[in-house]
């Protein structure tokens, strides 16, 4: 379905029912289908919002920019647009800096915070060689596979590399140069210390983009009573590479939510 959000058309997927609702937020060269597989083990059990954000698969452009506060503030304005009571944000790399920022605001209704291989709230400044690579990523087939390649602890099925293929390819060309030349560079990490909510973090064990102990300290040290998991076999595209266990520490997590 879609809605209006400000001056942009965002391209939403709304599915199953149960509380609280989960609010996923994708990566940047991802849309809402990154979470397909890990919305189909929860769908049962929970209410599952997934968007494309602004600029990225069906959703519109933004003349307003593609910053990481401008990607929370269509966040928190798609949750009040959905009239959602109590949710869980569920954000992944830049979806997941996104996330930070948005719970640090302390909306009403969140009640907890999955960081999934999140991007750290600290300017991340990339080696010349690894921002070229990131700045040319999604030009064509040929550097989005090379990408996968990168971020994946392995090859996935075919039509899931198809999929990743339009999604990468589907962004405006503002949303796939914002991210690189600015928004990976923005400093949020004051905010962090507002969180209040139960938060996780999701680290794969063979995540070459953003490792483990970066994790720890960029993003645990930052979150009072932040709790961290790895996810065994997985590189950064968690979603992708490992759905099922992915879907399964997000259920442990919010079951003891409920303790």
């Amino acid at each position: 379905m879609k809605a209006v959000i400000g001056e942009v058309s965002l391209e939403i997927e709304d599915r199953g029912t149960g509380y609280p609702s989960l609010v996923f937020l994708h990566y940047w060269g991802g849309t809402h289908r990154t979470w397909n597989k890990v919305a189909a083990e929860l769908q049962s059990s929970y209410r599952i919002i997934t968007y494309d954000m602004r600029g990225w698969g069906a959703s519109g452009a933004a003349t307003d920019g593609y910053s990481i506060t401008a990607l929370a503030d269509e966040a928190i304005a798609l949750i009040e647009h959905l009239g959602l009571s109590k949710y869980v944000l569920i954000g992944h790399s830049m979806g997941g800096k996104v996330a930070q920022l948005v719970a640090s605001r302390n909306p009403q209704g969140l009640v907890g915070l999955i960081l999934v291989a999140p991007a750290t709230p600290t300017p991340s400044h990339l080696p010349e060689e690894a921002k070229q690579q990131q700045l040319h990523a999604y030009d064509n087939r040929e550097t989005v596979l090379q990408t996968i390649a990168f971020l994946s602890a392995r090859t996935p099925d075919p039509e899931t590399v198809e999929q990743i293929v339009q999604d990468s390819l589907s962004g405006t060309p503002e949303a796939k140069l914002t991210w690189p030349t600015s928004a990976i560079e923005e400093d949020i990490s004051s905010e962090l210390s507002k969180i209040t909510v139960p938060t996780l973090v999701l680290a794969g064990e063979q995540d070459r983009l953003d490792s483990i102990e970066q994790h720890r300290r960029e993003v645990i040290a930052r979150i009072s009573g932040a709790r961290l998991e790895i996810i065994p076999h997985s590189g950064h595209l968690l979603p992708i590479d490992e759905p099922v266990q992915t879907a399964r520490a997000i259920d442990l997590f919010l079951k003891r939510l409920h303790d």
